[in-house]
């Protein structure tokens, strides 16, 4: 779905050089393991789905194992590689498409049942966050629904993140009609006592 990008965004600082061990932290969790929460909420197969900074795959190829059609988005190219390794033959499709814009993927005119977004939003700047979420709610299908999974915790060295509040993240939703189904708070699987997770899940019916 197009050529790769020769610049990177800001928000992926610091993770093509550590692709590698990031890749394999990734995989060391499953996703229903990182859903857990939001398990139920997943639509049956066969839905379109477009799983946003998908780092190694392992999301998008476990929802492509359960019958959907999934498009993972990753702008890293060292992570992209990984995953298009680790996951051959799963179907899944990858792109090299990022936010705020997801110019390619907007262009494409494609709308999605399922938009995945596990610790992305909180590399996006604050001025930058509006047009993410009018990004996200343009490749919505009617009927679909977001999922957000938001880390907060210190700042990795080499790394863009922000503190992104819940409410923020809600009431940018609501201008653009969308609704929360879902909105707790669980620990970091990886046992890092000083993290832990927001988890969404937003759609235009509440």
């Amino acid at each position: 779905m197009g050529e790769t990008r020769t610049d990177r965004p800001a928000g992926t600082a610091g993770y093509g050089e550590e692709a590698e061990r990031l890749a394999a932290q990734y995989e060391a969790v499953t996703f229903a393991e990182v859903h857990r929460e939001a398990l139920h909420l997943f639509p049956p197969a066969p839905a379109d789905v477009l799983d946003i900074g998908a780092g190694s795959g392992r999301d998008a190829a476990a929802l492509a194992a359960l019958g959907h059609r999934v498009v993972a988005a990753e702008p890293t190219a060292e992570l992209r590689r990984i995953g298009e390794h680790l996951h051959a033959g799963s179907g899944v499709r990858w792109t090299d498409d990022a936010l705020p814009a997801l110019p390619r993927l907007g262009a494409a005119g494609a709308r999605f049942d399922v938009v995945l977004l596990t610790a992305v939003w909180m590399h996006l700047a604050p001025d930058q966050r509006p047009r993410a979420m009018d990004a996200l709610a343009g490749l919505l299908a009617p009927a679909g629904r977001l999922f957000l999974t938001v880390r907060h915790g210190p700042v990795p060295p080499g790394r863009r993140m922000y503190d992104v509040p819940a409410d923020e993240t809600l009431a940018l939703a609501r201008t653009r009609g969308l609704h929360p189904l879902l909105h707790t708070e669980r620990r970091d699987l990886h046992g890092r006592s000083d993290v832990h997770w927001t988890v969404l899940v937003l759609s235009f019916s509440s």
